[in-house]
């Protein structure tokens, strides 16, 4: 009995998009030779055309990202835990995931600052993400506890520029050198909200598979890893056209 065409296409398709030999059909609807046949077909066109397969993978990969981003775009793009920069009414989202030791986050950040100052129309997210460390968890608890004091971003950028070896004493070091009272600064570190906010970040930056720093989203780009400010004004571009 000769194979059905449309079904030899259909499970073509489904190899290509699912990477899995045939989609789920009932047992009955081809004899052993028939599915032996169509594995065959599938096999063939995969060796021959394997850029379709790969093209394929990473459209499923985008699709999964997209869904990401819309289950959980709220705790992405508007926790009010979650400290904003740059222009809040801004027409395009730039999301980072950092940690203050890492040196990556430390070598992206000029040009992050560099866009910024070109682009008024662009709005940012600092996503603490310590993952280095128990410094790095100092560190950002401080960085929360300075925004009840108003100094957020002073503090941000003081510890960004800071070089060398990171440990509670320079943390509290950069606080003290950006006007912070550090002994507030110590007790608001302690607040349970903080450590809410560090621990649904960590949890937020795995959902979405980030999971070193830096870590960004632009538009409907998850980025990992530290990019150049060409690279950053591109995704911004795209972004900008929807």
């Amino acid at each position: 009995m000769p194979l059905r065409a449309p079904f030899a296409a259909l499970a073509l398709t489904c190899a290509l998009l699912l990477a899995v030999p045939l989609c789920a059909i009932e047992a009955a609807e081809f004899s052993p030779e028939q599915r032996q046949a169509i594995e065959a077909i599938i096999h063939d066109y995969m060796m021959q055309n394997p850029d379709v397969l790969l093209d394929a993978l990473r459209a499923g990969e985008e699709a999964k990202t997209n869904q990401v981003l819309r289950d959980r775009h709220h705790e992405i793009f508007d926790d009010p835990a979650t400290p904003v920069g740059g222009n809040p009414e801004g027409d395009v989202t730039i999301v980072e995931f950092f940690d203050y030791r890492c040196p990556y986050c430390k070598q992206v950040q000029p040009s992050l600052q560099a866009l910024l100052g070109e682009d008024r129309k662009l709005r940012f997210i600092y996503k603490e993400m310590p993952v280095l460390g128990a410094p790095s968890v100092t560190a950002a608890h401080a960085a929360l506890a300075a925004r009840l004091q108003g100094k957020y971003e002073h503090f941000h950028a003081a510890m960004m520029a800071t070089k060398g070896q990171i440990n509670d004493e320079v943390v509290y070091q950069v606080a003290g050198s950006v006007g912070l009272d550090v002994d507030r600064l110590k007790r608001d570190m302690a607040a349970p909200e903080i450590e809410q906010a560090l621990k649904a970040n960590l949890a937020l930056a795995s959902a979405l598979d980030i999971h070193g720093t830096p870590g960004f989203i632009i538009g409907a780009h998850i980025v990992p890893g530290a990019i150049d400010l060409d690279a950053l004004k591109n995704l911004v571009a795209d972004a900008r056209k929807g």
